[in-house]
């Protein structure tokens, strides 16, 4: 018998098939009303398979766990935990969030390209401006994604449905996705939609190229400020630098130099270095950024909860069956803190 332990919101649809599963026992606790909090010693003594957001402050106690279930992509939270050295296996979110994130992309790339944000000003003013900034198009422009996995690919895909030249840079090269998550219909599974690809030691010439920088890496101890002032002097001068990912992945007095002197035309950001960002905070009002409250790829879709369960599901099965998992992380990854 698999004991799972469920500390998320319910998907009931997926609730049911788990409950019908033969070799199964299912436990569910309260949606958390805190991010981490202890969890009583006799609903975790026995558990297996941990579904949850963050782990319980008590989760070395869970002699029996098997695999962690995590809903973000990112995994910070679980580094720094012995997960590999207590033989516990972890799996994130990894395509779950790639639809609204990519779409969040070109959102931004456009907006950027065309001003918008002068646009909206002008109307609430009731100033008729037809500037030629104003009528930009991305169709031609050259996107450059650093990273290439899910979000990395359905920004890709669409992009290229867009007529935009897609270059990417990534240490490991371009492969198929593997064993994970991943919409149907979505992304690029066998990773052939790159016009160029890029090693990170020819990181300048990827960098120099581009006019949408787009950042596709989650935030580990070896990427976090990976981009500094000499990658951002490196990009030209009308490039536009787009963070869905994680906020320090950018230094942030380089990217404050960076659009008070022009090496770059402007960014848009969803995640960022504090939470929520101070009011006093410069990017607030620099008029060549946008800035959103970390909701790209939002818990709150209305596919979220689907999308993750599905996920689990799959997971379940998989221990049960002894198959390997969907989006588990390596123990390099779990390592590298």
């Amino acid at each position: 018998m698999i004991n799972v332990l469920v500390d998320m919101p319910v998907y009931a649809p997926a609730l049911s098939a788990l409950q019908q599963m033969q070799g199964v026992k299912v436990t569910l606790l309260d949606p958390p009303a805190e991010i981490c909090r202890p969890l009583p010693a006799e609903l975790i003594r026995d558990c297996n398979v941990l579904f949850c957001s963050v782990p319980p402050e008590n989760h070395r106690q869970m002699e029996q766990l098997q695999v962690i279930q995590i809903s973000s992509a990112g995994y910070k939270q679980l580094l720094g935990q012995d997960l590999p050295q207590r033989n516990i296996r972890a799996c994130n979110a990894l395509g779950v969030f790639d639809v609204p994130i990519g779409e969040w992309n070109i959102a931004m790339m456009i907006n950027l390209a065309r001003d918008m944000r002068s646009l909206v000003r002008n109307q609430e003013a009731q100033i008729w401006d037809r500037d030629k900034r104003f009528q930009w198009e991305i169709r031609g422009s050259v996107v450059g994604i650093w990273g290439y996995g899910g979000i990395g690919r359905e920004t890709a895909r669409l992009a290229k449905a867009l007529g935009m030249k897609v270059q990417v840079l990534s240490r490991s090269g371009i492969r198929p996705r593997g064993n994970t998550y991943n919409v149907p219909g979505t992304g690029d599974p066998e990773g052939k939609l790159p016009d160029v690809f890029f090693l990170m030691n020819e990181k300048e010439a990827f960098l120099k190229s581009l006019d949408f920088l787009v950042m596709a890496i989650p935030q580990t101890g070896s990427t976090e400020g990976i981009v500094g002032e000499t990658e951002l002097r490196m990009l030209r001068p009308h490039a536009f630098v787009l963070n869905p990912a994680r906020g320090p992945l950018i230094r942030e007095d380089a990217l404050l130099r960076a659009l008070r002197e022009g090496w770059i035309a402007g960014a848009a950001l969803d995640t960022h270095y504090y939470y929520p960002m101070p009011a006093d905070h410069p990017l607030w009002t620099m008029p060549n950024v946008i800035m959103t409250p970390h909701i790209s790829g939002s818990s709150s879709s209305p596919y979220f909860l689907e999308r993750i369960w599905d996920i689990f599901i799959h997971n379940v099965k998989n221990v049960r069956d002894g198959m390997p998992l969907l989006n588990e992380l390596t123990v390099a990854q779990l390592n590298d803190h």
